[in-house]
């Protein structure tokens, strides 16, 4: 399987009402040196609806880009049940999911 869709494979599996971030989901792929390329893959994902990259965020609980805007990440994140302010995730460890 290629790293694009290992990646994609492990968004999907983010539960709703957590997020999780793109070094996590490089240390799922068994290097966290890949949290860069991580980035660069979701920003090219086509297919936000199936894959939802918007639950992955910056390791400082930073809210981080997403290619539909900031503000669309924003309002599905707070539809999803997480705690936003000033631009960062709110008792971040509470909302964090790791990969098994």
């Amino acid at each position: 399987m290629e790293i694009e869709q290992r990646v994609y494979e492990l968004v999907k599996k983010i539960p709703r009402g957590k997020v999780s971030t793109y070094g996590e989901i490089a240390r799922a792929l068994g290097n966290k040196k890949l949290a860069r390329v991580v980035g660069q893959i979701l920003k090219r994902n086509q297919d936000p609806e199936k894959i939802p990259c918007y639950r992955v965020v910056r390791s400082d609980g930073k809210i981080g880009g997403y290619s539909l805007g900031i503000r669309r990440k924003i309002k599905l994140l707070k539809k999803d049940g997480i705690k936003i302010e000033n631009g960062r995730i709110k008792e971040f460890e509470k909302f964090f999911y790791k990969f098994k």
